[in-house]
């Protein structure tokens, strides 16, 4: 059985520090695409905030918690069948996330902490306790990861398995070399770890510049064959598409991705080969 879900990946004008105005340009950005459903929005990684902190201060007065009432109010403008996936600097205590809210006009759905950190993010955030987050929402089973954690085969292929339908990925990618012609490294490997797991995957990254670090600009849709079907030509130009979401996971009439997998030839895959190094921040 088949169901067909519209989804919009979003990159907005984000502001480093100016959380008003951010959420100002959320909702105008939401508003934007329209009421029609059912529809899945996805905004970037730290949309709320901007990404480029200064330090641990500059970001905790960014922070906001997971059920902050400017947070919430964001499904207010939603028809019951959309669903909003939003990044945000949260706030819990005394401890930081870089977390991604799934929000709706019922509510919050869920919440997610970003578990693989990038960089100088060490020096900020606390890492999550989740490979990757399945929420049940009213128009899917929505898969949450958040940027690097996407580059970690597992964490797809996990989510898939626990049987989300559809793979929210809100992003902040710096731009990196690559050769002429070819797509940048990060959506490569969303384009395969889609087809690997027919885990469609919606992916909204940031455009334009902050404080010196210049964005990827890879906002885009891929489906469930690994194919980018939609892609946005900058801020305030969403990528769209419509997705045909199912559970099967056949491939011909002898083949399967799932069934055909060899758990028991996996134990070694979690122990390392080479010696790791973890860099300090401190």
């Amino acid at each position: 059985m088949s169901t067909q879900l519209r989804v919009s990946a979003v990159p907005v004008d984000v502001s480093i520090g100016d959380v008003d105005g951010n959420l100002a340009r959320i909702r105008a950005a939401v508003a934007a695409v329209g009421r029609r459903g059912p529809h899945l929005v996805v905004l970037p990684e730290l949309a709320t905030s901007g990404y480029v902190f200064a330090d641990r201060n500059e970001a905790r007065a960014c922070a906001l918690t997971a059920g902050d009432s400017v947070l919430t109010a964001l499904g207010a403008d939603l028809s019951r069948d959309t669903v909003l996936v939003v990044g945000f600097c949260e706030r819990d205590g005394e401890q930081l996330y870089n977390s991604a809210l799934v929000v709706g006009a019922d509510g919050v759905f869920g919440c997610y902490r970003k578990s693989h950190l990038w960089a100088a993010e060490r020096s900020i955030f606390e890492s999550g306790a989740q490979a990757g987050a399945v929420v049940d929402t009213p128009i899917c089973r929505l898969g949450l990861a958040i940027c690097y954690d996407n580059e970690f085969p597992e964490l797809p292929r996990r989510l898939a398995l626990a049987g989300a339908d559809v793979l929210a990925l809100p992003v902040n990618w710096p731009l990196v070399d690559r050769p002429a012609g070819e797509h940048a490294p990060e959506i490569v490997q969303a384009m395969a770890a889609a087809r690997s797991s027919r885990l469609p995957t919606v992916i909204a990254d940031r455009h334009g510049t902050e404080r010196g670090v210049e964005w990827t600009g890879g906002t885009c849709v891929i489906s469930p064959d690994g194919w980018v079907c939609a892609t946005s030509a900058g801020v305030e130009d969403p990528a769209t598409a419509l997705l045909t979401l199912t559970s099967d996971k056949t491939i011909g009439p002898f083949n399967d991705l799932f069934a055909d997998r060899r758990p028991d030839l996996y134990g070694d895959i979690v122990v390392p080969r080479i010696p790791t190094r973890v860099p300090s921040f401190e």
